[in-house]
C-alpha cells in the first residue's frame, strides 16, 4: 500500500524543522564563541539557500514565456519555492547587521587609507548596500506574489487575460531578475575582495541558481512521483527533459568557470590573478579538483546517457550530489576571501548551511500543502503531451 503524499510531505517537514531547531542552537553557540566565523559561515549558507528560491522565480517566468512539459510537471514545486522569498529576505537581516564583520569597505578607516576603495565609496557604502538589498528582495517577492496570483486566476477560471499578463510580466521580470541578481552577486560576493572584479562573476552566480533550482525540482519530483497526482503525470519523458536542462546548466557552469580562469590566466595581472592564487593554495586546490570532477566531469558523462536521464532515481541521486557541489562551489568562491586564503574549515561552515537549508526546506514543503500539486489546466495539457510523447 502506497503512503499518501501528505504523509510523506509531513514527515519531510517535521524532520527538516527538527534539524533546523538543533542547528539553530548550535548557530547561537557559534555566534557567542566566534562572532567573526559565524557571519562568514552564515553568508555562504545564505547564498546557498537563496539560490533555489530566486532561481525558481526565474524558471517560472521562463516557462511562462516558452512553455514545455518539463515546466508543467514541476511548476507547483517552483511556485512553492518562490513563496519562501519573504522568509529568505528575513534571513538577510543578520548579514546587514554583521556587515562590518564581513566587508572591509564598511570600515571608514580602511577606506580612508585606500585610494581604490575611496573611488568605489559612492557604491560600496553601508546605507546604499542595505537599500539595494531591500530593492532586490522587494522586486523578487513582488514578482513572485504577482505571478502566483495570476497563475491561480488562470487555473480557476482559464482566464486568457491572466495568461497574457503572465507572459508580459515574465518578460519584464526576467530582465529585472538578471539585472538584480547580477548586482546582488557583486554586492554580497565579489565585494568581499573589493580590489578584484570580473565581468563573468554575475553569470556564474546566475547559472548556479539555475542548477540549484533544477536539482531541487528533480529530487522533489522523484520523491513525489510515487504518489497521486504526480504518479499519473510524471513520466520518464519529463525526467528526460529535466535531465537535459541539468546537462545544459552543468556545461554552462563549466564554460563560465573556465572562461573566467582563461581570461585572468592569459592576462596574468597581479591584481587579478591573486584571486586564483588564494583558491589554488594548499587545501583549496583539492576542493577545486573535487569541483572539476563532481560538479562537471562525472555529471557530464552520466547525463550524456539517455537511460540515466529517464530513470528518476538515478537522476535524483545525481541531483543530490550536485546540490552538495553547489554548496562547495559557493564555499570555494567566498571563503578564501577570509583569513587571507588560508584553508581552515570551521564547524560552523557545516552547521550554518545545514541549519538554513533545513529551515528553508521545511517552509518550502509547507508551501506545497493547500494547493493541488498539478493544476487542472496543467493536468489536461500534460495528458495531451503524454499522448504525443
Amino acid at each position: 500500500m502506497s503512503v499518501p503524499v501528505a504523509v510523506t510531505l509531513a514527515r519531510v517537514q517535521r524532520t527538516a524543522f527538527l534539524v533546523s531547531a538543533v542547528g539553530g542552537v548550535l548557530l547561537a553557540l557559534g555566534f557567542v564563541l566566534d562572532r567573526q566565523r559565524f557571519f562568514q559561515a552564515y553568508l555562504v549558507a545564505f547564498l546557498f539557500v537563496l539560490a533555489p528560491a530566486v532561481g525558481s522565480l526565474a524558471f517560472v517566468m521562463l516557462h511562462n514565456l516558452t512553455g514545455g512539459a518539463w515546466g508543467f510537471a514541476v511548476r507547483r514545486l517552483l511556485e512553492a519555492a518562490t513563496r519562501t522569498l519573504p522568509f529568505v529576505a528575513l534571513l538577510f537581516v543578520p548579514i546587514a547587521l554583521g556587515v562590518h564583520s564581513l566587508y572591509e569597505w564598511s570600515h571608514a578607516e580602511v577606506v580612508a587609507a585606500d585610494p581604490i576603495l575611496q573611488h568605489k565609496a559612492a557604491y560600496l557604502n553601508v546605507p546604499f548596500f542595505v537599500a539595494r538589498a531591500a530593492l532586490y528582495f522587494a522586486l523578487w517577492t513582488g514578482l513572485a506574489l504577482f505571478l502566483a496570483k495570476l497563475s491561480e486566476r488562470y487555473d480557476k477560471k482559464l482566464s486568457l487575460k491572466a495568461l497574457r499578463k503572465l507572459k508580459a510580466a515574465s518578460g519584464f521580470g526576467l530582465a529585472g531578475y538578471v539585472l538584480t541578481t547580477t548586482f546582488a552577486s557583486f554586492d554580497w560576493g565579489m565585494s568581499l575582495e573589493p580590489h578584484w572584479f570580473s565581468t563573468i562573476y554575475g553569470v556564474h552566480f546566475l547559472v548556479g541558481q539555475g542548477l540549484s533550482t533544477l536539482c531541487l525540482s528533480i529530487v522533489m519530483a522523484a520523491l513525489l512521483a510515487k504518489h497521486e497526482p504526480f504518479s499519473r503525470w510524471l513520466s520518464p519523458a519529463h525526467f528526460h527533459d529535466l535531465g537535459n536542462l541539468t546537462l545544459a546548466f552543468v556545461m554552462l557552469w563549466a564554460y563560465a568557470s573556465l572562461s573566467q580562469f582563461l581570461i585572468i590566466w592569459s592576462g596574468n595581472l597581479p591584481e587579478e590573478n591573486v584571486w586564483y592564487l588564494k583558491r589554488t593554495a594548499e587545501g583549496w586546490q583539492a576542493l577545486a579538483l573535487i569541483l572539476v570532477l563532481c560538479h562537471f566531469a562525472a555529471p557530464f558523462v552520466i547525463l550524456l546517457v539517455r537511460s540515466s536521464k529517464r530513470n528518476a532515481q538515478v537522476l535524483a541521486r545525481l541531483a543530490l550530489v550536485l546540490l552538495v557541489m553547489r554548496f562547495l562551489d559557493s564555499y570555494w568562491l567566498l571563503a578564501p576571501a577570509f583569513d587571507e586564503g588560508e584553508f581552515a574549515p570551521h564547524w560552523l561552515d557545516i552547521v550554518a548551511p545545514v541549519t538554513l537549508g533545513a529551515l528553508w526546506l521545511g517552509l518550502f514543503v509547507r508551501n506545497l500543502h493547500g494547493r493541488p500539486l498539478v493544476s487542472l489546466q496543467d493536468a489536461k495539457l500534460l495528458g495531451e503531451l503524454e499522448v504525443h510523447a
